[in-house]
């Protein structure tokens, strides 16, 4: 009779899952996984250092105006030897410049001589026009408050001139677009050889 208990007892469990399948329905697969939860650790406060960098110290603002003048001056010498130029390398018949059709020179050698003076005056210009150019630069490093600093020492001083990483007043009033001091110059240029 146990016999027949326990088959009647596995019927109704059968009869009793599969009714229950098909009552309710499978459930979906989530396509999203689970993350595992991640432990709290206490913040912790950096402090972080602030590091200041020494700024060098420039020129005066009396020196800066001093230097500012004597680049203004050689600015307009520059501005008035490029109009020179000009002046000569254009026709004042025609009012355009000269080219090497010209018919002032008639004979092969004189054409010669006439595009060697034209080319000569070009590089002149373009020479002088590079200049003007450092001029302005000087001009803007002197209201950005950089101007007289040696840019090879500005960062870490090398002391081979008495006044770094300034430039001396005597170089930069002979120069005064220059960035280098002498001796730093001295050793590009020995390298350059």
């Amino acid at each position: 009779m146990a016999k027949k208990a326990e088959v009647k007892k596995k019927i109704t469990t059968k009869k009793a899952t599969s009714s229950t399948t098909k009552k309710t329905a499978a459930p979906k697969k989530s396509t999203t996984k689970k993350v595992p939860a991640v432990k709290k650790v206490p913040a912790t406060v950096v402090v972080k250092k602030k590091v200041t960098t020494k700024k060098p110290k420039g020129y005066p603002k009396k020196e800066l105006t001093l230097f500012k003048k004597v680049i203004l001056e050689k600015r307009a010498e520059i501005m008035e030897q490029l109009q020179n130029l000009k002046d000569q390398m254009m026709d004042s018949t025609t009012g355009q410049y000269v080219n090497e059709n010209s018919p002032y020179s008639l004979h092969m050698a004189e054409q010669g001589t006439d595009a060697q003076e034209r080319e000569k005056l070009y590089l002149w210009a373009q020479r002088e026009t590079k200049f003007l150019a450092y001029l302005e630069d000087a001009l803007l490093r002197i209201e950005s408050g950089t101007y007289g600093l040696c840019i090879e020492c500005i960062d870490e001083p090398k002391n081979l001139c008495p006044t770094c990483p300034l430039i001396p007043k005597p170089r930069l009033l002979a120069v005064p677009h220059t960035q280098h001091c002498v001796e730093i110059k001295n050793e590009a240029d020995k390298k350059n050889r």
